[in-house]
């Protein structure tokens, strides 16, 4: 039965790569609207140094929630549902570029272009920042949740304090088809109160990564871990959040994700601030770099943690007997507002977020020797990538590279990337 249904996922493949080439010409040209000359040439970072920091720099203590806290919540909420049954459930959908604003499309890449893009309703997002991407690209090596294809995307609600990120929720979107994605809300939440209750979880989503069936999303100490075989029902429509009179409610979303553990900094830790999956390591690992601001002269971090190879743990972090999760290798880099990582094949792959409020930022592709980055215009500008720096997700079953700026959830195949980037000497 698995043989049959990998060619049936390699079938459905081939159709996804012929429909990112059907529609990479006009998604070229709504890019190049914006001039390359509003930008500027980055300067070189150079190659990658290997940190030799103490090993505390980069440790995540490990805190799962009490499987009898779960529970509670389950009994009292209802029985979880499965990934599956929230995308027979979906109630939105994306829009294709055709029917995406100029504004929208502006925030699209100049060189490479998207190969296929799609903008949320602005009205459905209105007061939510967007942040990061997964995929069922990363939760399975098929590519697959089950027989599905699935995106989700992390979006924080905006404040009037910056440092104070609002509440955090997550579109599951159903990608089986191409031209028609639909998808649905679920609230991140915590536990409180021993499973009687929960808060939402308020941090900002600027890094997210699903891997088997944990979804990992950054806060400002560490990671949250959920599970999607748990995602619960909200069943009131309010703007409050956890027990109300008549149920449950999810400031409007129809579904919530309770936390199941976290990864909590050491003291004086690095935070990460992006994170993704590398499925090119053995074990498979997480990447992750810290967010530096774009005119300090400080190096950004980058460094990565084994996933667990027991069964038990599927989807959590190699930890040692106290329950700490060390890092594997870590490094330097010259690049700062990094809002972004990607890596695959001993390379490294960091978006930068443009230097003004406006136009586009730079994508920088990094080794130990040396670093690259896309040219567009006739200037020599290195601003071609998409405005705000969006997280990095590789599908790696369709060779696709998946981010997000502003209001455009987009797609583009990293051999593209590679080739507008030049051969590696």
């Amino acid at each position: 039965m698995k043989q049959r249904g990998r060619h049936r996922r390699q079938k459905r493949g081939r159709a996804v790569r012929a429909f990112l080439a059907g529609t990479a010409l006009a998604l070229t040209a709504a890019a190049t609207m914006i001039s390359a000359s509003q930008a500027t040439v980055s300067k070189d970072p150079g190659g990658l140094k290997e940190v030799t920091a103490s090993a505390a720099d980069f440790r995540l203590q490990e805190r799962l929630v009490p499987q009898k806290t779960l529970d509670r919540l389950a009994s009292v909420m209802g029985r979880p549902v499965g990934v599956r049954a929230i995308l027979e459930d979906t109630d939105r959908f994306l829009r294709t570029p055709a029917s995406c604003t100029t504004a929208q499309r502006t925030a699209l890449p100049v060189e490479p272009a998207a190969a296929r893009a799609y903008c949320w309703d602005i009205a459905d997002t209105r007061g939510w920042r967007a942040g990061a991407v997964t995929t069922s690209g990363d939760a399975d090596d098929d590519g697959q949740w089950g027989e599905h294809r699935v995106i989700l995307s992390g979006w924080t609600r905006a404040t009037d304090r910056a440092d104070r990120p609002g509440l955090a929720r997550i579109a599951i979107v159903d990608a089986d088809d191409p031209a028609n994605l639909t998808y649905t809300w679920a609230l991140l939440a915590v536990p409180v109160d021993g499973g009687r209750d929960y808060r939402g979880l308020t941090s900002a989503v600027s890094g997210m990564t699903w891997y088997q069936s944990k979804l990992l999303v950054t806060t400002a100490d560490g990671l949250y871990v959920y599970d999607l075989h748990r995602v619960q029902r909200a069943t009131v429509d309010s703007g409050r959040v956890g027990k109300v009179r008549g149920g449950w409610s999810a400031y409007g979303a129809r579904y919530v994700l309770p936390a199941v553990g976290s990864y909590r900094l050491a003291k004086g830790g690095v935070r990460p601030a992006a994170i993704s999956l590398d499925r090119s390591t053995a074990p498979d690992t997480l990447v992750a770099s810290e967010r530096v601001p774009a005119d300090s002269d400080r190096p950004t971090r980058l460094w990565r943690y084994a996933f667990s190879g027991d069964p038990a743990r599927a989807g959590l972090l190699a930890t040692d007997a106290a329950g700490r999760a060390n890092a594997t290798e870590a490094y330097e880099t010259k690049t700062t507002g990094v809002g972004g990582v990607l890596s695959y094949a001993s390379e490294w792959y960091l978006d930068r977020a443009a230097d003004a409020g406006s136009g586009h930022g730079t994508l920088w592709r990094q080794n130990r020797r040396d670093a690259d980055a896309t040219e567009c215009g006739t200037d020599g500008s290195t601003s071609c990538w998409s405005g705000g720096a969006g997280s990095l997700s590789y599908w790696e079953e369709t060779g696709e590279v998946w981010s997000q700026s502003g209001q455009m959830l987009y797609a583009l195949p990293l051999s593209s990337i590679d080739r507008s980037l030049g051969e590696r000497e």
